[in-house]
């Protein structure tokens, strides 16, 4: 497959969803400099993220995905990190203790700063200017200057997912998600909330069932499981001049890694057959992942399948189907059968962010929190009709205490989406919804292990 690979070799295949540089000598620059500076992840955590895929594969594990829709440079802060970051290991105790599965922990961090957009530019009262494309590309303000490509915003983005990372293994590793502060994980505006003693309850239970294991014996101390937890990143490999500059050679295996993220995943715009980005990521040991809407034919996704992992090897490639609550019962079944009579080794997961965006009468781009539900379980029903796992969830949200989406226990309407809408680019869940999200899923999850009942019945 990778024989006569290059990090490089992409660049003779069409491309799609890169900006238009108005500077390539400058961008140039920016590449060389950034091919010398050290990698931002390493070759055996990567290889770590593919083992703990495999298991998810292999239906003994859950894989939980999430973060910001794009990361900016205005919400770059140590605050607004810990506290996505707690929501998710939030949402992980939720999965893990309801469902009785490891959870596999994948934000969406130190990276996703580049969107792609559905045209090259905007229109605003007769003024046409370049899209925004995130914070690696260009300002979201709509002047000229601000939406003018800039190449030095990619060394910025290194730096900040350098500082990111830093902070998330320090949080990781260094106490903070110790399961015996599970309590202390609580915020304020979630505490206050349905979910809030939804979730109390369930750490009064974990407490007790930590402090039985204490006086057996086993602490923080004694089981590192306890005290520390494994979290890795990832980011959709979408300009591929910074990818290609931050790939490298493994010492130990001689195998080229995309050291920029542990996990890579390919967009449902970017991922032709033959195009620039599936030839990159074809190359890279790392896990990756790749986005299936509603147009994808289950011949095309074979054939797509087949040239990212041509070893069949498990864990090495996640699914991520995003299709609308309203398209996913009749969509997604035809590419889980083909590839399950094909018998090829994938994760399946479930994206029902995209699918179901819709502009509210208020002007805010928004998404309706029951159709995210639906989404949800109709993606546990479809594997449950065709005897295949539901691997795992890819959400878009923030720690944050944001009005981005509506509905909810905390019944967010049109009317007060304007109260604290702050994202850049696609409303996210905050953190009461992804936790009250993240209950549902466990019932499933529950309820696929006994099949007891038809998941799609779950409420």
């Amino acid at each position: 497959m990778t024989g006569n690979w290059n990090p490089d070799s992409w660049r003779s295949r069409p491309v799609e969803q890169q900006p238009d540089w108005p500077d390539a000598t400058a961008l140039a620059d920016v590449e060389t400099r950034l091919k010398g500076m050290p990698p931002l992840v390493f070759a055996g955590e990567a290889r770590n993220l593919r083992a703990r895929l495999a298991d998810v594969c292999e239906g003994r594990a859950f894989l939980l995905q999430g973060g910001d829709c794009a990361e900016s440079f205005a919400e770059f802060h140590a605050d607004n990190i810990r506290d996505t970051f707690r929501v998710l290991l939030q949402m992980a105790v939720v999965l893990t203790y309801g469902a009785k599965l490891p959870v596999v922990k994948v934000g969406r961090l130190a990276g996703q700063y580049a969107k792609p957009r559905s045209a090259g530019t905007e229109t605003i009262d007769g003024v046409e200017l370049p899209s925004y494309r995130g914070d690696m590309i260009n300002g979201m303000a709509f002047e000229a200057e601000a939406r003018r490509p800039d190449p030095e915003r990619l060394v910025q983005v290194y730096n900040q997912s350098a500082v990111t990372l830093n902070l998330i293994r320090a949080f990781a590793q260094g106490g903070y998600a110790d399961l015996n502060e599970v309590h202390r994980w609580n915020m304020g505006f979630v505490g206050n909330s349905p979910q809030g003693a939804r979730y109390r309850d369930l750490a009064d239970r974990l407490t007790e069932t930590l402090e039985f294991m204490a006086a057996c014996g086993m602490t923080s101390k004694t089981a590192p499981q306890i005290g520390e937890t494994e979290f890795f990143t990832s980011h959709e490999a979408l300009i591929l001049g910074y990818e290609e500059a931050l790939t490298r050679v493994d010492s130990t295996s001689g195998d080229w890694y995309d050291c920029s993220a542990h996990m890579l995943w390919i967009g449902d715009r970017t991922r032709q057959l033959d195009a620039a980005h599936v030839a990159f990521l074809q190359g890279v040991k790392n896990p990756i992942g790749l986005k299936t809407g509603p147009s994808m034919d289950p011949d095309e996704l074979i054939k797509v399948i087949d040239v990212l992992n041509p070893d069949n090897e498990a864990g090495r490639l996640t699914l991520i189907s995003r299709m609308g609550a309203d398209r996913v019962a009749d969509k997604l079944p035809a590419l889980v059968r083909r590839v399950k009579d094909e018998g090829r080794k994938v994760v399946w997961a479930c994206d029902p962010m995209h699918g179901n965006t819709i502009k509210s009468s208020t002007g805010y781009k928004t998404r309706p929190f029951d159709q995210i539900l639906a989404e949800v379980r109709g993606f546990f029903a479809v594997h449950q009709a065709e005897g295949t796992y539901p691997g795992g969830v890819h959400f878009e949200m923030t720690g944050q205490d944001v009005t981005e989406c509506l509905g909810g226990a905390q019944a967010i309407t049109e009317e007060s989406l304007q109260d604290r809408y702050h994202t850049h680019c696609d409303p996210r869940l905050n953190a009461s919804q992804a936790l009250e999200l993240a209950f549902l899923i466990a019932e499933q999850l529950k309820d696929e292990r006994s099949a007891a009942v038809p998941l799609a019945a779950v409420s």
